[in-house]
């Protein structure tokens, strides 16, 4: 299928990782911010839940660079967003809000991207990952990170459903490379 002249869709790649950030790696928060810069520079679209900590590290990296950021929030507004749930707003383009709480959120989020990076994290995290490692998404672990990136590896051997399409790195850089890499090979008409 050959695209039209003015095909030019973005690769969209989500961020996960944790909120709540004191059990992550010393480092975890600056290799997110260089995620969202890594992603910016592919002129990728960064997704993240429209939350704090290591998704939040990554739009503001991710904007630094110049990048454009999509929020997907549990709540049902703005208003919502930020008195409810406490989140923020600012480092994000755009903020779309579901309604769904997490467990809805992280299942649009997850579904809505290209591929799912996943930093430290906790058990959200680990819902978008197993919810992306189901759909066979790619996905990018960053290793040494903290939190559940530390076991996802066991978890993939004794799920007996397959090795997935994870790449390993703890590089930034490289991560993100590895992920958009798996990405082209998904695409029916390469951009």
């Amino acid at each position: 299928m050959k695209p039209p002249p003015h095909y030019h869709l973005k690769y969209k790649i989500s961020v996960s990782g944790a909120a709540e950030t004191g059990h992550c790696a010393p480092d975890a928060l600056e290799k997110a911010k260089e995620i969202g810069k890594e992603i910016a520079s592919h002129n990728a679209v960064l997704i993240t839940g429209a939350t704090t900590g290591f998704p939040y590290w990554a739009a503001i990296g991710a904007k630094e660079a110049g990048g454009f950021v999509i929020g997907v929030s549990p709540a049902d507004s703005e208003k919502n967003h930020i008195e409810d749930y406490k989140l923020p707003v600012d480092y994000h383009d755009i903020i779309i809000y579901t309604g769904f709480e997490y467990s809805g959120r992280n299942l649009l989020l997850t579904r809505s991207a290209d591929a799912v990076i996943v930093g430290c994290g906790r058990m959200g995290t680990l819902n978008e990952f197993t919810i992306a490692f189901e759909d066979n998404k790619p996905i990018g672990i960053l290793t040494g990170a903290g939190g559940s990136t530390e076991w996802i590896d066991e978890i993939i051997k004794d799920s007996h459903r397959g090795s997935g399409k994870v790449v390993y790195d703890s590089d930034p850089k490289i991560l993100v490379e590895k992920v958009i890499e798996l990405i082209k090979k998904e695409k029916i008409i390469e951009v």
